[in-house]
C-alpha cells in the first residue's frame, strides 16, 4: 500500500515546504514499492529501525514515514549532515546530528527522548552506521535505539527496505546520485517488536544486548525476505574487524 495518509503532528510550514521538495524529487527517482503501513502504531511515540545499506536509506524511509502520517525525527551521524541534498533534507527537517565521541552526543539521545515522550516519531539505524557486510546484511547493533525504547517505553516498528543499492540510486558508500531511471525501492513495516519483558528492567549491558539482538533480528529476517535469501548465521561485528 502507497497511499498518502494525513499527518499525526503538526509541523511548521519550513519543515512542510522541504517535505513536499523531497517528496516530489523522490517521486520523480524512484518507484515505490511499500507495505505494512497499517502495522504502525495509530497513536503515540515510536522508534522506526531500518537497515542501512546506502546513504539514500534516509530519504527513502522518511518518505515512507512521511506519507504514512508520521513525520520522523533522524537520530543521524553528523556527517550524514554534510552530504548535498541528504544533509540539506536533514537540517530543514529539524532533525538531530549525532556527535560520537563528543558530550553532544548524549545531548542528541535526550532530544530524542523528548520527541518521543511528546508523541514524535524517531527514525534510526540501529547499526549507527553502513553495513560493511561484504554482502550487505545488517551487522551487530548498537544499544542506542534499545536504550531509547526501553526508557521512554514506546514501541519499536521496524522497516525494512532493500532496491536503492542494487539499481545505483545511490551506490553502496557512493555519494553519487543516479537518478535515471526511476529505481524500484521496496519498504516494508513490520508490527512492533516484543520487548515487553524487558521493560523495567534495569538497563545493564545484557538487558540492552537482549533488547538490541531483538531488532536487528528482526529486521534481518525482513530482509531475508526481501532478498529471498537466508543471512549469514553469523553477523558481522565491526569491533571484532578492528573498526570503529
Amino acid at each position: 500500500m502507497a497511499k498518502r495518509i494525513p499527518l499525526r503532528t503538526k509541523k511548521s510550514a519550513a519543515y512542510r515546504t522541504a517535505a513536499w521538495f523531497l517528496r516530489g524529487l523522490l517521486r520523480l527517482m524512484t518507484r515505490k514499492d511499500w507495505h505494512g503501513q497499517d502495522d504502525m502504531p495509530a497513536a503515540g511515540g515510536f522508534i522506526a529501525v531500518s537497515n542501512h545499506v546506502t546513504y539514500a536509506d534516509p530519504l527513502t524511509l522518511a518518505h515512507f514515514l512521511y506519507n504514512s502520517g508520521y513525520p520522523p525525527h533522524f537520530l543521524a551521524k553528523s556527517g550524514l549532515f554534510k552530504i548535498p541534498v541528504i544533509g540539506w533534507a536533514l537540517g530543514k527537517l529539524d532533525q538531530i546530528p549525532v556527535h560520537r565521541g563528543t558530550v553532544q552526543a548524549k545531548d542528541a539521545v535526550d532530544k530524542g527522548m523528548q520527541v518521543l515522550r511528546a508523541g514524535g516519531v524517531i527514525a534510526m539505524f540501529p547499526e549507527g552506521t553502513l553495513t560493511r557486510d561484504p554482502n550487505l546484511w545488517p551487522m551487530e547493533p548498537r544499544t542506542g535505539a534499545a536504550r531509547m525504547a526501553l526508557e521512554t517505553g514506546v514501541p519499536v516498528v521496524p522497516v525494512a527496505q532493500w532496491g536503492a543499492q542494487e539499481q545505483e540510486l545511490l551506490g553502496h558508500y557512493s555519494k553519487k546520485l543516479r537518478p535515471i531511471p526511476r529505481k524500484k525501492v521496496t519498504v516494508v513495516a513490520g508490527p512492533p517488536i516484543d520487548l515487553d519483558d524487558l521493560r523495567g528492567k534495569p538497563l545493564d549491558n545484557e538487558v540492552l544486548r537482549e533488547a538490541s539482538a531483538r531488532i536487528v533480528d528482526r529486521l534481518t529476517a525482513m530482509v531475508e525476505e526481501l532478498r529471498g535469501e537466508k543471512a549469514p548465521a553469523v553477523r558481522f561485528d565491526m569491533r571484532k574487524k578492528g573498526s570503529s
